[in-house]
């Protein structure tokens, strides 16, 4: 029996094998299929003011999850409320297709400040939902992760940029000096250093609070933190590092049941 003989019938026995196991390969969506349908679970997060001009104000990006009436979002995007207030409130825009915006009220149900996480609820019909990933994205993952760059400087379009999970870093904000101390960083410093995804992905101001998705199974894997910035703020524009970090989907799942009981 010749070389590729061999080879032949090993391929034929491996197919045979697996049609009699009953698995059946997992078909990964293809981009551009995954990016229309995820384009209808991310909304805009920011506020309405009756007074402010324009009245919603953009903050950063969001996602639907669990019943299509929650939110997820990083928690220092989500602007503080001040009650008896009614000039001013948390709201959504969800996306409703050919440029179609729609203005929703949103409620803060609770924020994991540690990990930089809020979850809002919204009222209206259902908003398409996204499911969280059961495991941590592996290094070397491919990812997508989706918002709005800039946020209304370039309109209020979706923009989607790829990449790979680079590595699982440590993290931990120690205050420079005792005026940098701030329940943020107090907290830090007594639960220690937590990991994040570095990802090998440009990220903009706008692009903050949006889903990091597992490109092969469509799952969010990590809401989009923000990037690494050299020198000032504006650098994030001019001069971005193409280093992003995101919060692993396992911290969201633990805010999201916390206030779904």
């Amino acid at each position: 029996m010749t070389e590729r003989s061999v080879a032949r019938r090993d391929v034929l026995a491996a197919l045979a094998a697996l049609a009699c196991s009953g698995t059946t390969a997992v078909v990964a969506e293809p981009l551009p299929s995954l990016i229309a349908r995820v384009k209808r679970s991310v909304v805009a997060v920011g506020s309405y003011g009756l007074m402010d001009t324009p009245r919603f104000g953009f903050r950063a990006a969001g996602f639907a999850v669990a019943d299509g009436l929650h939110v997820l979002t990083n928690a220092h995007v989500v602007p503080e409320e001040t009650p008896g207030r009614i000039d001013r409130s948390i709201a959504v825009q969800v996306w409703l297709g050919d440029d179609q915006w729609q203005l929703r009220s949103a409620t803060l149900l609770g924020r994991d400040l540690r990990n930089d996480l809020a979850l809002l609820a919204i009222d209206g019909p259902v908003v398409p939902a996204l499911k969280l990933a059961a495991q941590d994205a592996a290094e070397g993952t491919a990812i997508a992760l989706m918002g709005f760059p800039i946020g209304n400087a370039l309109g209020q379009v979706h923009a989607t940029h790829r990449g790979i999970v680079s590595a699982w870093t440590a993290i931990a904000t120690p205050a420079g000096s005792p005026a940098g101390l701030n329940a943020r960083t107090v907290r830090q410093l007594r639960d220690g250093a937590f990991k994040v995804m570095q990802l090998d992905a440009i990220a903009y101001p706008g692009n903050s609070g949006g889903p990091v998705l597992d490109i092969e199974t469509g799952e969010v894997v990590g809401v989009l933190q923000g990037g690494a910035i050299k020198g000032t703020k504006e650098a994030a524009l001019s001069a971005p590092t193409g280093i992003s970090y995101a919060v692993p989907a396992s911290a969201a799942a633990a805010l999201l049941a916390e206030y779904r009981r």
